[in-house]
């Protein structure tokens, strides 16, 4: 058997009664869970049961009526052909309202007011999640950390499409929503502002996000390296160290120069990646309310370099009188 088969393969546990939760606990759902190859290639072979309650129902139901909202206004946009519509589908947008609007509760249903109740409705809807979410750890016994994860997602949502446009005094410094409509959106936001690259906070986003890819993947090659020791087992790894915790502490001593533990890794993955969205939001949230151009601030700091004027100050003829 090779070396390296467990990167590769994988074995499938289909046990004969499906897991339903904790053990010893008697459940009420035990029916709708099924088994399914395909899962089991990329996670678990176990699909269900799945439990909604309350909270997930709302947070279902808020969540179709956006996409709703944003689906039928783009097929209206290609006067309702189902070919265009798939064929165009990447480009299509629905857009918030224009700036003569400015924070009006609800403008025109053409004009920006089907933008506004989607985002109302897709709010609630992730907002409802985030409830649901935090409940269901509480009822189990578990950390909220998943919660806050998910927090720190949200906290860049609503700067994007809500307490930014609400600082800057119009809805449309929100982004639109679609696939390349928010791309442009954010090459324009960019640009308007001087070049988001010099955004500190911009640059401690991208560093957390390389960071988080860097030790998320490291820490799952760890273990999978130490996986012929039981390093999957890890809360007990944790407690009782092994010949696994062992080795993978001594190979990360030896490569990366410092020590992390079974446990610590887990804090270290959790920190970089909710400080990806977290500082992304800050530095959204101070583009156009405390700094205009994120290049001049960067000169003035000593960020950017200060490029020499190699040709003369264009005049805008406009201000001269000559364009009528």
């Amino acid at each position: 058997m090779s070396a390296f088969e467990n990167i590769y393969t994988q074995v499938q546990v289909w046990p004969e009664k499906p897991e339903l939760g904790v053990a010893g606990v008697p459940v009420e759902r035990e029916k709708g869970a099924l088994f399914n190859y395909l899962a089991g290639v990329v996670g678990n072979a176990q699909i269900g049961p799945i439990y909604l309650g309350t909270l997930g129902v709302l947070s279902a139901l808020c969540g179709f009526i956006a996409i709703e909202i944003i689906g039928l206004n783009m097929w209206a946009s290609v006067h309702w052909s189902p070919i265009e519509f798939v064929r165009q589908l990447p480009w299509l947008a629905l857009e918030p309202p224009k700036p003569e609007c400015g924070l009006c509760v609800l403008a025109p249903l053409n004009e920006g007011g089907w933008w506004q109740m989607a985002g109302f409705f897709l709010t609630m809807s992730i907002l409802l999640w985030w409830w649901r979410m935090y409940r269901r750890a509480k009822v189990l016994g578990l950390g909220t950390h998943v919660a806050w994860a998910f927090a720190s997602a949200i906290w860049l949502f609503l700067v994007l499409g809500f307490i930014r446009p609400l600082l800057m005094g119009h809805w449309s410094e929100a982004v639109p929503f679609g696939i390349f409509p928010h791309l442009d959106w954010t090459a324009a936001f960019s640009i308007r502002y001087g070049n988001l690259f010099y955004n500190p906070f911009h640059m401690l986003s991208i560093a957390f996000l390389y960071g988080s890819a860097v030790l998320f993947a490291m820490h799952g090659a760890t273990i999978l390296a130490v996986g012929r020791y039981g390093g999957e087992r890890e809360v007990e790894q944790m407690i009782d160290r092994g010949t696994a915790a062992e080795r993978a502490a001594l190979f990360w001593r030896w490569t990366m120069g410092f020590n992390a533990t079974m446990e610590s890794i887990h804090r270290w993955a959790w920190w970089f990646a909710v400080l990806v969205p977290f500082t992304g939001g800050i530095g959204i949230l101070l583009t156009g309310t405390v700094v205009d151009n994120w290049y001049l601030w960067g000169i003035q700091h000593g960020i950017a370099p200060a490029y020499p004027h190699l040709w003369p100050p264009v005049i805008d003829p406009a201000a001269t009188g000559a364009v009528q």
